[in-house]
């Protein structure tokens, strides 16, 4: 088995619509088409993919059988998306007041802005060729 690219990941949010606001406000994904599911929640878009799925914590467990669902994604550390305009970005994030760090790795001409989306996940967003 040959894997292609990734689908999506999907998240169980305490809180619906702060993480959709999040996500979509500050990082700019929009909410797109998603099938009619047993649960309320969002699909979130990347240009045409939908790459970041949204449910209630408490209808993911029911959904998934799980009690333990946050403590079943093992070693997860991060999520990275490419974007661009990193000032802007930077800019989005002090008007919405969220704590942010940066990072530069000039010999990839790579500037990462790390932060984390409202239920702890921490989000690693990289600008190519961008001057710090």
């Amino acid at each position: 088995m040959a894997l292609e690219q990734l689908e999506h990941f999907t998240l169980a949010c305490s809180d619906l619509e702060r993480t959709r606001a999040f996500y979509c406000d500050v990082l700019g994904l929009r909410a797109g088409p998603r099938p009619q599911l047993p649960f309320d929640g969002y699909w979130l878009y990347c240009g045409d993919q939908p790459v970041v799925h949204l449910g209630g914590a408490d209808d993911i467990k029911r959904i998934s059988g799980r009690a333990d669902h946050g403590a079943s994604t093992g070693a997860l550390d991060h999520i990275a998306f490419r974007g661009r305009e990193a000032a802007a970005t930077i800019a989005s994030l002090k008007d919405y007041g969220i704590a942010y760090r940066e990072n530069a790795i000039p010999s990839f001409g790579l500037h990462q802005i790390f932060v984390h989306d409202p239920d702890g996940v921490l989000i690693e967003l990289n600008f190519r060729d961008a001057a710090m």
